[in-house]
């Protein structure tokens, strides 16, 4: 049965967050963000977002604390914008989306991030290190889940929506979710 969730996944630096609450606002839906969780568990830790990434490698209740909270929301809330490399696993009868992204633009974006706003969860001094660190973050993202739960995030066949945000700004990107999730909800359930 469809429930009025949407969860959005994608690479790092492809506008999950940004998205997400842009989405959540116009519909006036709550919005969560695992990202978010993720980087304040780095903060307090004092380490960057992909050092995070390695330890979760090895400290795998760190990632069944997040699934255990995206479980819980998926079963006790409706009218909910979910930004989550693995909430679609989690959310099966969520409107799924995947905002795709080429990883040397996600790199120029973050780099961008870092220069203007200072990002303390997230390393790099130069374009070519922010590159290098997003690469190593998404393979050992996909390593993670793979081991965890056997899903590859980054496999377009599991959503129901991929959206290129390197082809489309901020505002089409929530537009395009927007329209294709007000469509999917209208569809009768096969």
């Amino acid at each position: 049965m469809k429930r009025r969730i949407i969860t959005i996944s994608g690479v790092p630096g492809s506008g999950k967050s940004s998205a997400a609450a842009g989405i959540a606002r116009a519909l006036g839906y709550e919005h969560f963000s695992s990202g978010d969780l993720f980087r304040k568990m780095a903060a307090e830790r004092g380490i960057s977002i992909e050092e995070m990434n390695l330890v979760a490698e090895k400290q795998r209740e760190i990632d069944h604390g997040v699934d255990e909270l995206l479980v819980t929301l998926g079963k006790e809330k409706d009218d909910f914008v979910i930004d989550s490399r693995t909430a679609f696993h989690w959310i099966p009868a969520s409107f799924r989306v995947f905002l795709e992204l080429d990883p040397a633009i996600a790199a120029r974006r973050t780099f961008a991030q870092i220069r203007e706003e200072g990002r303390v969860s997230q390393a790099g001094s130069s374009l070519e290190q922010v590159l290098e660190n997003t690469l190593r973050r998404i393979e050992s993202e996909k390593k993670r889940f793979r081991d965890l739960y056997q899903i590859d995030f980054t496999d377009v066949k599991n959503y129901d929506l991929v959206v290129d945000t390197g082809a489309n700004d901020l505002e089409k990107v929530i537009g395009i979710v927007i329209r294709a999730y007000r469509a999917w909800l209208a569809a009768p359930e096969a």
